[in-house]
Formats: structure tokens, sequence, C-alpha cells
């Protein structure tokens, strides 16, 4: 949209609601009511999420990348400037996985094992990569283990990255960084910063939108994520 431009007035959410058609064999008066209300949060909901993103691109330029980062990658080493690839846009994932685990972290391994089946599509606008502390020849067993196809795995074994961008301590925590190149110049644009201290009572700390599709099926359901399970590294 052209900045001159004055943005389109928008239909309140309820009246769009209103004009629903949609109706459910053997519902009732009630169910019916109840699901337009719904219809007109989930409504709100879409336009926040459009207007948070809205306000994320339009971030000021972040700090610029001054360190000459290091990763092992699965074809060798590389530096922070060879993530890009062809792309102007990094996206990169920390997960839990530093050589003082015997097993990856399961949340973090249900997460990537959803965004394999995406990691093609992400691509074709963004780099899209996995970055972990333990060695790479450890993360790339776990990946055939686990059956990923297209997720780009490195290793940060310096741990100079994680320490910058994760977890000053160097702790095996999460994180999720994106990077721009720009007229040469490597910049941090943006990354997730919710957390232990940013959550509300009685729910695990995460951000959004959520970037686990998981928690999106589940809150579809009667019984939403419920509070004593988490996925697991096997079902056997």
């Amino acid at each position: 949209m052209a900045h001159d431009q004055i943005p389109e007035a928008l239909v309140p959410a309820a009246e769009l609601a209103a004009r629903n058609r949609a109706r459910i064999l053997n519902e009732s008066e009630a169910y019916r009511q109840a699901r337009t209300e719904l219809l007109a949060e989930e409504i709100e909901l879409r336009r926040h999420i459009e207007q948070v993103a809205a306000m994320r691109r339009a971030l000021p330029p972040g700090g610029p990348v001054t360190k000459d980062y290091r990763f092992d990658g699965e074809a060798g080493p590389v530096g922070l400037a060879d993530l890009f690839g062809d792309k102007d846009t990094l996206i990169a994932y920390s997960y839990m996985y530093g050589p003082q685990r015997k097993r990856p972290c399961p949340m973090c391994t249900s997460q990537m094992s959803a965004w394999d089946g995406e990691a093609e599509d992400i691509g074709q606008r963004a780099a899209f990569v996995m970055i972990a502390r333990s060695p790479i020849d450890r993360l790339v067993a776990f990946k055939q283990e686990r059956g990923w196809k297209a997720l780009k795995l490195f290793s940060d074994a310096s741990g100079d990255y994680t320490r910058d961008y994760v977890d000053p301590q160097d702790g095996d925590a999460p994180g999720l960084n994106v990077f721009t190149r720009r007229d040469g110049t490597i910049r941090h644009f943006w990354a997730a910063e919710m957390g232990f201290e940013t959550a509300d009572p009685g729910q695990d700390p995460r951000g959004a939108p959520d970037t686990m599709p998981l928690w999106t099926m589940l809150d579809m359901t009667p019984e939403g994520r419920g509070t004593d399970w988490y996925p697991s590294l096997e079902y056997r």
C-alpha cells in the first residue's frame, strides 16, 4: 500500500460474523449463538496477527553483525554470511541439543519435524537453518534417526554465536533469530523474546503467533493442549 493511501475501513468483526451462513448438522441455537460470538473473536485475532506482523516488518534497522561467526555444516565449515545462500534474509533456529544432553529436546524436535515438511517452501523466500551446540556428526545422526530430509543443520562448536544471540551463559536454550543482508551489511532484524518472564499464569512460555503447528492444531480441540502432556521423541 502506498504511503499516501488511506487504509480501507474494516467492517466490524461482529458484522462479518453475522454474515456467516455456515450451519452444522443438528446444531442448537445456543451453539450457533456461541459460535458466532467466537467467530467474531477469531476475526479480531486474525486482524491483530496482521497488525503485529506489520509492526514487525516496520522495525528500524537492527544492530549490525560485527563478528565472523563460524559453524560446522553438513558440507563443511561455513560463516554466518554463507548461511544466507542466495537470499537476503536468514531465519536461524537454535535448538536444545548441547553436548551435555543425551538426547535432543522433545519440544524442539517436534517443532523441527513439522518444519521439515515446510522447509523447502520457506526456502523460496528466506534461508532457513537449524543451529545447535553439539558436534555436527551428532546432529546429523539424529537427523537421520528422525527422518528429516529438508532441514539444514549447523553446529556452533565454539558457542560464540549462541552466547551472543541465544544465551549469554551458553545455556542449553532455544532461540529464534532473523537476520538481514542489505547492501553488503548483515544486521539482526528480530528475535523471539517471549520467555518465562513474559508468560501468563498457568501457561507455558511461548511466542505469538505460536511457531509450533502441534499446539495450533490441539487448540482447535475441546481438550486443548492439556497441562501435563508434551511431545515425545518416539512413540512405540
